[in-house]
């Protein structure tokens, strides 16, 4: 699910740092979210996705679910 957040990241080329800057958390938080190792909750989802001028559905969504 994070690997397309990821693949937008980089594509975007912004650096782990940046976006946690820009939404107010650590780099090393965002890492932890980025591979799974730390759940997203909504509000983050939200700030993460204004990032990309994007709704969270846009990154976050798992189209396997449908």
């Amino acid at each position: 699910m994070k690997t397309k957040f990821k693949a937008l990241r980089k594509e975007q080329n912004l650096s782990l740092e940046e976006v946690a800057r820009r939404v107010g958390i650590s780099k090393v938080y965002l890492w932890q979210i980025e591979n799974d190792k730390r759940r997203l909750n909504y509000s983050l989802a939200i700030k993460l996705a204004e990032v990309f001028s994007m709704k969270p559905d846009q990154i976050f969504y798992n189209d396997e679910l449908k």
